[in-house]
C-alpha cells in the first residue's frame, strides 16, 4: 500500500451511505502494517470492544452512526497484527471492511449492500498509516492540516457532525473544540427539507430567524445579537455567500459557531455567531439523484444533483447542484421563484489538494413581505394578523441575481504542516419596490410606506496559511498562522425624493393600492448606482494549541490583529454625490485564550475568552437616518462548558457571558443609533445522537438573561434587551417504525417555543410567546434500478397558528401559516 497522512485519511472520507455509515481504520506513525500489538478486549457490547480496541492498538477507528448498536464480540486475546484484530472483533457481528482498489478501503454495512444492490461507500487511503492516537465517534481527531475534501464523519443518527471547522485552527471534533459549535449534515437538510439555511438552523435554540419567511432574505438573532446574511462564511471566506439568502441545494454541511470570533474568522464576525457554509465534493461511489418537491399552495421544484470521480485513485471530483422551483405561497398574493446552479471541482492527491466552486442564484418575489415593520410607541402591540394576510400590494417585487466564484490548494511541505490559499469573489444586484408599515392603533391601522432603493453589493476575501503539528518534548503543538484581506461594497443610495404613496392600510385587513398609483414612475436599477459605502477588513492571525497527555489537556493562545477601513460617500439626489460623508478607521489585536480538559476520552470540560472587532451595522432604511455608517466596535465573550459522549447520544452545556455595544431603532423616534452596552447572559443545554435503537434526537433549550447595560442618559438602564427571548427551546425527533409494522418508515416530529419578549427599551411593549409544532413521515424502498427511493411529507406549524415570530432590532415579523412539504428522491 502507499503511504498517506492520517489529514488525508479523514480528508478522503467519502459519503455516509443512507444510514449514515462510513469508515476508517489508520495505523499508528512509526509502526508498519506487519508490526503485532498486544491485545486484551474481553467478550461484551462491540461499542466498548472497539473504544478498547483504539486505546490498545493505538489505531484511529472513525465510524459516524449507529453501525455497532446492539451488537457484541468476542473479543481477542493476545498479539496480532491491528488488521487481523479488527476481522476478529467484527466476527459474528455482520460487519466487515474489505479493499476495493488498490488505495481504498472500505467499512461494510451490509444492510445497505442488502437494500441498494451497491457496496457501501469507501474511503480512500494512500496508505494504511499509525494515527497515534485513539479515539472513536466525537472523540476521534478530524483532519488539522486540509479542509479541501469532505468535512468530519456524521455522528450516530447522522444528524449532525463529529466535528467541524473552527475557523483559523481548521477541523477540530466536537469534544477537543472549546467552543460551542454544530455542524448540520446533508442528512439532516434533505430530510427535514429545509429551502434555506434559516430552514437549518432552526434546529439550534441559540438561534432565531428575525426576518419573515416570505420576503426576500434571510436574518437571524444568535445569542441574542443581530447576525445578517451577510455575515455568513462560505467554505471560511467571508463577503462570498448569498448577502440575502443562502440555498441548500449545494451544501453538505451547516455549520454554527456561538459567540464572537474574532481568532477564528477572518471576516469583521458578529458578536453573537458565525455560520459556516460547507460546499459539497463528489464521493467515491457516482452519484445522480433527482428531487421533486411540492410546496403549498402552489409551489413545485425539481433539483438534480449530480457526482462524479476520475482518475487512476479518483483523485479528480465534479459535483453539480442544479435547482427550480416556482409558484405561489400560502400567503396571499405572493409568489417566489428560485433558481439555483452550484458546481463543484476538486483535486485530491497525496500531497496537493484544490478545489473551485462556482454558484449562480436568482430570486424573485412577488409581494415580498418586508423585515422593517414598526409599532408606535404609544400602544400596546396589537396581536399578530392572520398569517396568510400580506400587506403588500400586488405589484410589488424584489427581484435579484447573485454570483460567486471561490477556490482553496492546500500542498503538505511535510506530513504534518500544509500550507494554503483560498479567494474568492462574488457580486449580488437586488431591485425592488417594496412597503413597509408602522401600526398607529392597537385597531390594526397601519401607515404603509412603498420604498424603492436598489443596489448591488461586490465582495471579495482571500487567505494564506499555514497550520502545522508537532512535539517539543512532552509538549504538543498545533500551530496556525494566517492572513485574511476581505473587501464589501455597497453600491446604491436613498430614494425618499421619489414621488410614492404613503398610505393608510390594516394589517387586519389590508389595502391594496391599483398599479396606477406607480405605473408612471421610472424606477430607478441595481447596475448603475453610485458606490455608497466599502469596508476593508485586513487581519493576521496566530494561535498555538498546546497539548500534554494525548490531547487530555489542551490550551490554545492566540489572537488576530484586526485592521478595519469604512467608508461612506454622499449619494442622495441634489447632493454632490461622490463625496466621502464620512470615514472610519481602526486597529485592534484581539487576544484569545481557550481551554480543555478531558478527564476522561468521552468527556470534556472547556472555557474561553474571545473577541471580536464588528463592523457596526448601518442605519436600515426604515430609520430617519438611513444608509448612516457607524463605527467598528469591540465585543467580549466569557464562556465555560462541559460536553459528554454516551456513544451513541451526546450532550453538551455551555454557560456565557457577551457584552457588545447595542444598536438599535427607538420605536418613537424611528433613530438607529450605537447608543449603549447589552449583557446576554445565557445557559444552553444541547442533545444529539440516537439514544435508542431507531429514535434519534436534536436539540435543546437556552436561558437568556440580556441586560441593557448602558442606555442614553441612562434612562433604560437594567431593562430587558428587545427581541431576545428569556427561554427558547427546540426538539426534533425522528422514530424508525419496526420492520415486521412498516418497513422503512420514519415518523418525524419537532416543536419549537419562544417565550415572550419586550418590542421596546423601555418594556413597555411586548409580543407574547409562542409554541410551533411540525410533523412528517418518511418511507425509503428500493426502487425499480435497485437504488434507494425516498418520500417524505411535512407539515410545518401543523396548528396554523398565527404569532409574532420576532420583535428584533425593532421590528415584527409574522410566523409562516400551515405549510405542506411533499418530495419525492430518487437515485439512477
Amino acid at each position: 500500500m502507499v503511504q498517506a497522512s492520517a489529514e488525508d485519511l479523514d480528508r478522503r472520507r467519502t459519503q455516509h451511505d443512507k444510514d449514515g455509515v462510513a469508515g476508517i481504520v489508520a495505523l499508528a506513525p512509526g509502526s508498519s502494517d506487519a508490526e503485532d500489538v498486544s491485545l486484551s478486549i474481553p467478550k461484551g457490547p462491540l461499542e466498548t470492544a472497539l473504544v478498547a480496541f483504539t486505546d490498545q492498538a493505538k489505531v484511529k477507528l472513525v465510524y459516524a452512526t449507529e453501525l455497532t448498536e446492539r451488537l457484541t464480540t468476542k473479543g481477542v486475546e493476545g498479539a496480532f497484527q491491528p488488521l487481523d484484530a479488527l476481522s476478529r472483533i467484527l466476527d459474528g457481528t455482520g460487519l466487515t471492511f474489505r479493499a476495493v482498489g488498490p488505495s481504498t478501503i472500505t467499512l461494510v454495512n451490509p444492510r445497505y449492500v442488502q437494500l441498494s444492490g451497491q457496496p457501501a461507500n469507501a474511503v480512500a487511503l494512500d496508505e494504511l498509516h499509525v494515527a497515534g492516537q485513539g479515539g472513536s465517534t466525537t472523540s476521534g481527531q478530524p483532519p488539522q492540516t486540509g479542509t479541501v475534501g469532505q468535512p468530519p464523519v456524521p455522528y450516530v443518527g447522522g444528524q449532525v457532525a463529529t466535528g467541524a471547522r473552527v475557523g483559523a485552527l481548521g477541523n477540530r471534533s466536537i469534544l477537543k473544540t472549546p467552543f460551542n459549535v454544530t455542524g448540520y449534515t446533508e442528512k439532516l437538510i434533505s430530510d427535514q427539507q429545509a429551502r434555506s439555511v434559516a430552514d437549518v438552523i432552526q434546529n439550534n435554540p441559540s438561534v432565531r430567524n428575525d426576518a419573515p419567511p416570505y420576503s426576500e432574505r434571510d436574518s437571524y438573532f444568535i445569542r441574542g445579537f443581530s447576525v445578517t446574511n451577510l455575515d455568513t462564511a462560505f467554505d471560511g471566506l467571508f463577503y462570498l455567500a448569498n448577502p440575502r439568502r443562502s440555498f441548500t441545494e449545494g451544501l453538505e454541511r451547516v455549520e454554527v459557531l456561538l459567540g464572537p470570533t474574532a481568532l477564528l474568522s477572518g471576516g469583521t464576525g458578529r458578536a453573537g455567531g458565525t455560520i459556516n457554509l460547507v460546499p459539497k465534493r463528489a464521493f467515491d461511489e457516482p452519484l445522480t439523484r433527482v428531487t421533486t418537491t411540492y410546496y403549498s399552495a402552489a409551489q413545485i421544484g425539481t433539483h438534480l444533483d449530480f457526482g462524479r470521480r476520475f482518475g487512476t485513485f479518483k483523485e479528480w471530483g465534479v459535483r453539480f447542484n442544479g435547482a427550480y422551483r416556482n409558484g405561489d405561497t400560502p400567503l396571499d398574493k405572493n409568489a417566489i421563484e428560485v433558481g439555483v446552479a452550484a458546481l463543484g471541482l476538486d483535486y485530491r492527491g497525496d500531497r496537493f489538494r484544490a478545489s473551485v466552486d462556482l454558484n449562480h442564484s436568482t430570486q424573485n418575489v412577488t409581494a415580498p413581505t418586508s423585515l422593517f415593520n414598526a409599532v408606535a410607541p404609544t400602544i400596546a402591540v396589537p396581536r399578530a394578523p392572520n398569517n396568510r394576510r400580506n400587506t403588500a400590494s400586488p405589484f410589488e417585487f424584489n427581484d435579484s441575481s447573485y454570483n460567486m466564484a471561490a477556490g482553496r490548494v492546500e500542498y503538505d511541505v511535510l506530513p504534518e504542516t500544509t500550507l494554503y490559499a483560498a479567494g474568492g469573489l462574488s457580486r449580488y444586484n437586488e431591485d425592488f419596490l417594496t412597503s413597509t408599515y408602522r401600526v398607529t392603533s392597537s385597531t390594526g391601522t397601519a401607515q404603509n410606506t412603498l420604498a424603492v432603493q436598489p443596489l448591488e453589493l461586490e465582495g471579495f476575501s482571500g487567505e494564506v496559511g499555514l497550520r502545522s503539528k508537532f512535539q517539543t518534548g512532552f509538549l504538543g503543538h498545533q500551530f496556525t498562522v494566517s492572513a485574511v484581506e476581505a473587501v464589501n461594497k455597497n453600491y446604491s443610495r436613498g430614494f425618499r425624493a421619489l414621488t410614492l404613496p404613503v398610505f393608510t392600510t390594516n394589517i387586519y385587513n389590508p389595502i391594496n393600492l391599483p398599479f396606477s398609483s406607480v405605473a408612471t414612475t421610472t424606477l430607478p436599477r441595481s447596475t448603475n448606482q453610485p458606490l455608497f459605502s466599502e469596508l476593508y477588513a485586513s487581519s493576521v492571525a496566530i494561535a498555538d494549541t498546546l497539548s500534554l497527555a494525548e490531547d487530555r489537556f489542551m490550551l490554545t493562545l492566540g489572537g488576530r490583529f484586526q485592521d478595519i477601513d469604512l467608508n461612506s460617500y454622499v449619494t442622495l439626489p441634489g447632493a454632490t454625490q461622490g463625496n466621502r460623508a464620512s470615514t472610519y478607521s481602526e486597529s485592534r489585536f484581539s487576544p484569545a485564550i481557550a481551554l480543555v480538559v478531558r478527564p476522561f476520552e468521552n468527556l470534556a470540560f472547556y472555557g474561553n475568552y474571545i473577541e471580536s472587532l464588528d463592523a457596526a451595522p448601518s442605519a436600515p432604511v426604515a430609520a430617519v437616518n438611513a444608509n448612516e455608517v457607524f463605527a467598528p466596535y469591540v465585543t467580549r465573550q466569557k464562556e465555560v462548558g462541559a460536553k459528554y459522549d454516551f456513544g451513541t447520544v451526546s450532550v453538551t452545556a455551555a454557560l456565557f457571558q457577551i457584552e457588545q455595544p447595542s444598536a438599535f431603532t427607538d420605536p418613537g423616534t424611528r433613530r438607529f443609533s450605537v447608543s449603549g452596552l447589552q449583557r446576554n447572559r445565557g445557559i444552553e443545554l444541547n442533545v444529539f445522537g440516537e439514544p435508542f435503537a431507531g429514535v434519534r434526537l436534536l436539540g435543546g433549550v437556552t436561558f437568556m438573561d440580556a441586560k441593557l447595560v448602558s442606555t442614553v442618559g441612562g434612562t433604560f438602564n437594567g431593562n430587558a434587551a428587545p427581541g431576545v427571548p428569556d427561554t427558547a427551546f427546540n426538539l426534533y425527533g425522528e422514530y424508525d417504525l419496526p420492520p415486521w409494522l412498516a418497513p422503512g418508515l420514519t415518523v418525524t416530529g419537532r416543536a419549537i417555543y419562544t417565550s415572550s419578549m419586550f418590542y421596546n427599551q423601555a418594556n413597555t411593549q411586548s409580543v407574547p410567546d409562542w409554541t410551533r409544532f411540525d410533523a412528517g413521515l418518511r418511507y425509503t424502498f428500493e426502487g425499480p434500478t435497485g437504488k434507494p427511493v425516498v418520500l417524505r411529507a411535512i407539515v410545518e406549524n401543523l396548528l396554523d397558528d398565527s404569532y409574532w415570530a420576532s420583535a428584533a432590532r425593532g421590528f415584527l415579523a409574522v410566523g409562516a401559516p400551515r405549510t405542506f412539504i411533499l418530495s419525492a428522491s430518487v437515485d439512477f
